[in-house]
């Protein structure tokens, strides 16, 4: 069940069995996809390393791991491109430019590396926060948006719109470069994301 306010998220304990170690959020999804593929439960993640484990207050100690740990319910998200289906822990990015042009973010998890990019985000809410920058936006406004992603404080701005969404859907004029969990996928002028909720069980 996704959280819910006021209630208790996940639980604490020793590390399942048959947790993997991973260390990006490009593993987490390759065990996602693979899972999926083989119509099986991807098995319990121990994160190491990536925006995911940012998002549900890891650290990246290992040594963290040899004690009780918080055991986490989270999402993840179906993407669908023109010739592609695959999936997403933390963030899908589609854009031609960072400085010009539109650029839209789908993000499961709040953060983009160092950037906070979703501040009202959270992995296991049952939504994406869908993050559209309008064409129009200036070279310079983008640069001052951009030294304020560190602290969540590009938005709001008129030309930044921010939306919750369990199903995201654009088609764009002409192909835009997709990045799904930080790995390039292709381009694609279809991106359409489906929240598949409390699909998986990450370790921190």
């Amino acid at each position: 069940m996704t959280i819910r306010k006021g209630e208790p998220w996940g639980s604490v304990g020793p590390l399942p069995p048959a947790t993997v170690r991973v260390r990006s959020d490009a593993e987490v999804r390759g065990i996602v996809a693979a899972a999926r593929a083989a119509g099986t439960a991807p098995p319990p993640v121990a994160l190491l390393g990536g925006s995911l484990m940012r998002a549900v207050g890891g650290t990246g100690d290992e040594r963290r791991l040899d004690g009780e740990v918080a055991i986490l319910p989270v999402d993840v998200v179906r993407v669908e491109l023109d010739d592609l289906r695959t999936w997403c822990v933390a963030h899908v990015v589609a854009r031609r430019s960072w400085w010009r042009g539109e650029l839209v973010a789908v993000m499961n998890a709040e953060f983009l590396g160092s950037w906070d990019v979703a501040p009202r985000g959270h992995p296991n809410d049952g939504r994406v926060d869908v993050v559209e920058v309008d064409a129009t936006m200036s070279v310079r406004d983008r640069w001052r948006a951009r030294g304020r992603l560190p602290s969540g404080t590009h938005v709001p701005h008129p030309a930044i719109r921010v939306r919750q969404r369990d199903t995201f859907e654009r088609s764009f004029d002409r192909p835009m470069s997709i990045r799904v969990d930080g790995v390039d996928a292709g381009v694609s002028r279809r991106l359409r994301c489906v929240v598949e909720p409390d699909a998986l069980v990450v370790c921190v």
